[in-house]
């Protein structure tokens, strides 16, 4: 059976653009809302992307930990998660949805149980920042005996040899980090540069799915939209912040946001 994040990249292909792919925190600013945005912007999505609350998100800027810590402050644990998860993946709008965490609370929770407690509530992917390879083959291996797509992590300073080790153990997606710094840093480097790092990465493994994340804002995704994949995650939880701040509704202005981000990656002449 076909991952369903593998047949949203082909869907995004034949449609000749890159997959886009939001990061927003579970949970944040409550269940609730939580629920509602990613539903409402389902539909100029191919993929989401929602992240386990952390109180220490290492790999995380300041937009993204104001989102956890406003999950947490509401109460939301790994339990909630899962149900929020279930939830999400019944309803209409539903897409291939990627859980994103850090490693302590899958150990915590379990290696096996977390893993089929995912599977049984319909994770289709998933991303833990501080399990890198080689000490995540174990869990990888876990994963695709569950059917569930683990994304493996490719950063600027990976050496060629590293790289060509993780590509020949890795799922189907590989994250590719634009740069190295927290998420939701101004790009430090050109999108020139960022798209020389991932054809190498391509040349090496051209069946792989290859997403970029780090920096991408409605600025700089459309010198990047002929990436299999881009993830937005920073903006679009600045834009929670800043809604709830100004007492409006983070629904409706997220919605807005991922609808001009759908519109900088579609294609008005012709790509080959």
């Amino acid at each position: 059976m076909t991952n369903p994040i593998n047949l949203a990249f082909k869907n995004a292909k034949n449609e000749n653009r890159s997959a886009l792919i939001s990061y927003t925190v579970c949970g944040d600013n409550n269940k609730k809302t939580s629920l509602d945005i990613l539903k409402s912007i389902s539909k100029n999505l191919d993929i989401v992307e929602w992240g386990i609350p952390h109180n220490c998100p290492t790999a995380d800027g300041k937009d993204i930990q104001n989102s956890s810590y406003r999950a947490l402050k509401n109460g939301m644990k790994l339990k909630d998660v899962f149900k929020l998860v279930k939830k999400y993946k019944k309803s209409k709008s539903s897409k291939p949805l990627i859980l994103m965490g850090y490693y302590q609370m899958i150990f915590n929770y379990g290696e096996k149980k977390f893993i089929k407690k995912c599977k049984e509530v319909g994770v289709d992917g998933l991303i833990v920042v501080d399990l890198s390879y080689p000490d995540n083959i174990k869990f990888s291996r876990l994963c695709k005996k569950n059917s569930i797509c683990f994304v493996q992590l490719i950063a600027p300073t990976t050496s060629i040899k590293r790289m060509k080790d993780i590509l020949r153990i890795s799922d189907s997606t590989i994250y590719m980090i634009s740069m190295i710094s927290t998420t939701g840093s101004a790009l430090k480097v050109t999108t020139r540069k960022i798209m020389k790092n991932y054809e190498i990465i391509k040349k090496l493994s051209p069946t792989k799915n290859v997403i970029i994340g780090f920096g991408i804002t409605e600025k700089t995704i459309g010198k990047l939209k002929s990436a299999d994949g881009l993830v937005v995650g920073s903006a679009i939880c600045k834009e929670i912040t800043r809604s709830l701040k100004s007492r409006q509704n983070p629904v409706i202005n997220v919605v807005k946001l991922v609808s001009k981000l759908k519109k900088k990656i579609i294609w008005t002449g012709l790509h080959v």
